[in-house]
């Protein structure tokens, strides 16, 4: 870079520093300068700072696109005052269910940070255990997309069609798949920034604990003293859970390999600095972040109310199945449970009133089947869970979807055993229930799991938020 080049870019970059400023109330720069301050201090001193590198999750919420802002004001503030300021590293998990309206917000607000051809700044997005560029264009990989798919019905089929298990269990337990591999890649990093408080933070443990109890994984003799052990200690939970969940198949859902732990990471929280300024950051969202109200994205805040329509649909689909009721009895009956929240998440009047309703119902199955390429009746099949233990519930799910298929109970059951059956038997269970032979004949052989879809908090650190 040449000299009158950087000067201008470090012009550029004090223009963003003076417009982000320039909205900041008093108590937002005392905090910015305490989080200033902070970072100084974790790299240990201001000589130091120029080789410091620091990561920070960035799901496209709310939460983690304001501590953002901040370290970015952070970043520059520094570059202001010092020959070098720290550098950054911002990673966003990639799951199937993320919208293009998220991935747009995510894209908007680089821009407007300018972060885009700063050398200080990487920009990453883990997508099916693999550290890519950030690509907000980058449509989700086929094999990101079946493996999603695949866990989750999976996951239904072991819980007895606990939907929010089904819908959920697979991002939150990658979490510490995507920490072990942005802290490590291509010389890892220094800290981890986070705006969550350690409330939220140890709500989700315990709900990580409490789901690898009920997978019957083993317990931990004592809790990790580092990140990097909390990650790892993370990671191996989840590898637990899919061995219980894929018995001899689990490499098919989790791969540990190109994982190496770095440096001690050094942990710098913000969620106080951010709480004392006592403001939602309307304008830091919508007029400078650029940020656009995602009618579908994974609510991560709370598991129980996650993209609210699907899961209106699920609820609307297990009450006409399962419970013979009214598909609008089902949506309508979450709907009204999840009102409260749907409302301070600013969700649509609209959205919430297709719940139920036929557009509704073939919105949700539009969106399931764009996203992870499921159908109705394979959602179906997830809920009722037809195949575990021995097929105990085979011939209900059969009498109650599938009469047709009832004269062929005994030939479905040979299949599930591994015996020799016709073709036609075998392609059926295949497309009715969206998993391959193998895996519809490990689910034969598993008994059902004990749910503990309890809703956690946020996925610890910032990511998802």
């Amino acid at each position: 870079m040449s000299a009158i080049h950087e000067q201008a870019m470090n012009y550029v970059y004090q223009q963003v520093l003076q417009r982000l400023l320039g909205k900041f109330s008093r108590a937002e720069r005392t905090a910015l300068q305490l989080l200033v301050q902070r970072v100084i201090v974790a790299a240990g001193g201001i000589d130091q700072i120029g080789d410091y590198k620091v990561l920070i999750a960035h799901g496209g919420g709310k939460g983690s696109s304001c501590a953002l802002a901040f370290l970015r004001a952070a970043q520059l503030t520094i570059a202001g005052r010092a020959p070098k300021s720290f550098q950054l590293r911002v990673a966003t998990l990639r799951h199937a269910g993320m919208t293009q309206t998220t991935l747009d917000n995510i894209q908007r607000g680089y821009s407007a940070l300018f972060f885009h051809d700063d050398p200080r700044v990487e920009l990453l997005m883990v997508e099916n255990q693999e550290v890519l560029p950030f690509n907000h264009l980058r449509l989700v990989s086929t094999a990101g997309q079946y493996a999603s798919r695949r866990n989750m019905l999976m996951i239904g089929h072991v819980t007895g069609g606990d939907i929010r298990a089904s819908l959920h269990n697979d991002g939150y337990l990658s979490v510490g798949d995507f920490y072990r591999r942005i802290t490590s890649w291509k010389g890892g990093v220094h800290a981890l920034l986070s705006g969550d408080p350690s409330c939220k933070q140890n709500r989700y443990l315990g709900w990580l604990t409490k789901t690898t109890r009920a997978a019957k994984s083993r317990e931990r003799a004592r809790r990790p003293l580092t990140l990097n052990a909390l990650f790892t200690d993370m990671d191996e939970r989840s590898a637990m859970y899919y061995r219980d969940i894929y018995g001899d198949q689990s490499a098919l859902a989790h791969d540990s390999s190109s994982k190496h732990d770095h440096r001690p990471l050094a942990y710098i929280g913000v969620a106080d600095l951010l709480t004392e300024t006592n403001a939602d950051f309307t304008w830091l969202l919508n007029d400078f972040m650029g940020h656009r109200l995602d009618e579908f994205a994974f609510q991560f805040s709370n598991h129980a109310y996650a993209n609210p329509l699907l899961m209106a649909h699920l609820h609307g689909l297990q009450a006409e199945v399962l419970l013979e009721l009214d598909y609008h009895q089902g949506a309508t009956g979450f709907v009204q449970r999840a009102t409260a929240f749907m409302r301070r998440q600013q969700i649509p009047e609209l959205l919430r009133a297709q719940a139920g309703t036929r557009e509704g119902r073939m919105l949700a199955a539009t969106y399931a089947r764009e996203f992870f390429s499921l159908e109705e009746s394979q959602l179906v099949c997830m809920l009722f869970s037809p195949f575990v233990q021995q097929g105990q519930k085979l011939e209900a799910f059969l009498r109650r979807c599938h009469p047709g298929m009832l004269v062929a109970l005994p030939e479905v059951h040979k299949a599930l055993q591994g015996k020799p059956c016709a073709d036609l038997i075998q392609h059926w269970i295949v497309d009715t229930s969206g998993l391959p032979l193998e895996l519809l004949q490990h689910l034969y052989r598993t008994q059902p799991a004990a749910s503990a879809s309890c809703p956690p908090a946020d996925p610890p650190m910032g990511q998802g938020r």
